[in-house]
């Protein structure tokens, strides 16, 4: 039997752990897991660092969902010699365009000059961040603004520099020889197919699976699908280090 690797997750923009929650129990027992916020600095590589200090001694595999990509990704640049496995969900390795740094700049300013309410903000954003045939799911769009709501403005801000002043990941992908999942929802208007493709390109050992009828939220829309994805990686994971 091989040896269960600890995994590392990491949550997206205005998420905490529970946007993982329907994942783990799907992981099976025994197995480590660690989620780390994503939301106490205001770079990736501050985030990346408390999360590797977070993890046990040697190699541990990472999956990140989102802006949890991104941190993800910086994971691998620090410790790229511990990270047995990559997992990247509904992301991106680019930097962000000047147009989509200049919309998170203002969102920061309105949030800090009292023009908006987090809880505004959050709700502008449901329309995006999941499929149009989950915009009346009502426990989903609760659980989404609750989530927002424990991240706080300040964390809210926090995510969107890190987010913005974040550099382009590409170059990393193509050292990175340990099995990785690329996974999207379909519809995810957020970070789009064409994104996870090109990351999927770029990894030596990388299994696409694209979500049908999801939009960027999968782990909470379709947590069966994605359970079973994260689980054929992690056995592959775990297969190497035996």
């Amino acid at each position: 039997m091989h040896p269960l690797t600890p995994l590392l997750l990491l949550p997206g923009l205005m998420n905490d752990e529970r946007v993982w929650g329907p994942i783990v129990p799907a992981l099976g027992a025994g197995r480590h897991v660690h989620v780390a916020p994503t939301h106490l600095h205001d770079s990736v590589g501050a985030s990346a660092r408390e999360a590797i200090g977070a993890m046990p001694p040697g190699p541990f595999a990472v999956a990140g969902f989102s802006l949890g990509g991104y941190v993800a990704l910086e994971v691998c640049r620090q410790a790229p010699g511990r990270v047995a496995g990559l997992a990247l969900l509904d992301t991106g390795a680019r930097a962000d365009a000047d147009e989509a740094r200049q919309a998170r700049a203002r969102m920061v300013e309105a949030i800090g000059g009292g023009m908006a309410t987090l809880d505004q903000l959050a709700a502008g954003f449901a329309p995006r961040v999941v499929h149009r045939s989950r915009l009346q799911d009502k426990p989903l769009l609760s659980l989404l603004a609750d989530m927002a709501a424990s991240v706080g403005s300040e964390g809210f801000a926090k995510q969107q520099r890190a987010a913005m002043d974040r550099i382009d990941s590409r170059d990393v992908l193509g050292d990175l020889q340990v099995p990785a999942l690329v996974l999207c929802g379909r519809d995810d208007q957020v970070t789009p197919l064409p994104l996870s493709e090109e990351m999927a390109a770029l990894l030596p050992d990388a299994e696409l699976v694209v979500v049908e009828d999801a939009g960027h939220m999968t782990t909470l829309e379709h947590p069966d699908a994605v359970g079973a994805a994260v689980r054929g990686w992690l056995s592959r994971v775990d297969a190497g280090l035996g």
